[in-house]
């Protein structure tokens, strides 16, 4: 299956199940995309802006594991003909903004980008950034489809499944990634109410108040 359309399907099926939802509990009612992108946006309250720019100041990754990360988000999700990449999405600055928002994710994030640099080492005498990019797609290939992995490789395996998560996350919630789904939002349309063929099934007709009103509408 196409990678992309892969990806699409997990975001459009498990989005408002995975980290946006644990995230937006009522405590916390602005997006994580908004914070991620720096759109502090005037609705914040004292509290939440002061967090927002404590998280903003902070950084967590080093510049290795960030080199790492754009590489791996990459791979999960490349540019192609219909939208940019998870890089042209900021994907890598919406990942290290989640890990600090939500500290459960920063020791498998970083135990992960480590188990993933052993690995290389062992197999290619480098570093996974410093591998080509045919090795890096061998190891990546080895953890992406947990049924096909070898024995051995689980802790690879739980790490590639969470970066392709949050990958498809970040992506699939900015704007490059909505404009890839084709998703338009709300539009206003003109409603003419029930067809009349089953108004007269029923039995049933509109008062001149609801015709004014509610269903007939000037072009």
């Amino acid at each position: 299956m196409d990678r992309r359309k892969y990806l699409k399907s997990l975001a459009l099926g498990t989005l408002t199940t995975g980290v946006i939802l644990n995230a937006c509990t009522p405590e916390k009612p602005v997006s994580l995309v908004a914070e991620a992108t720096n759109a502090a946006g005037p609705d914040r309250q004292p509290a939440e802006l002061a967090r927002y720019k404590k998280l903003i100041a902070e950084t967590f990754f080093t510049e290795h594991e960030m080199a790492t990360i754009t590489v791996l988000v990459d791979i999960i999700i490349p540019k192609d003909e219909v939208s940019g990449s998870a890089t042209d999405a900021k994907v890598p600055d919406f990942i290290e903004f989640i890990v600090k928002d939500m500290p459960h994710h920063q020791i498998p994030m970083r135990g992960g980008l480590r188990w993933l640099d052993v690995q290389c080492m062992n197999r290619y005498n480098n570093a996974f950034i410093q591998s080509t990019p045919q090795q890096q797609m061998e190891i990546v290939d080895a953890i992406a489809w947990p049924e096909k992995a070898q024995p051995g490789m689980e802790q690879g395996v739980a790490f590639f499944n969470k970066m392709r998560d949050l990958t498809a996350t970040g992506f699939y919630t900015s704007e490059i990634g909505i404009k890839d789904i084709g998703y338009v939002g709300n539009r206003p349309n003109q409603w003419e109410g029930i067809p009349q063929e089953v108004l007269d099934q029923y039995g049933l007709k509109y008062d001149e108040r609801t015709l004014a009103e509610s269903v007939k509408f000037e072009s």
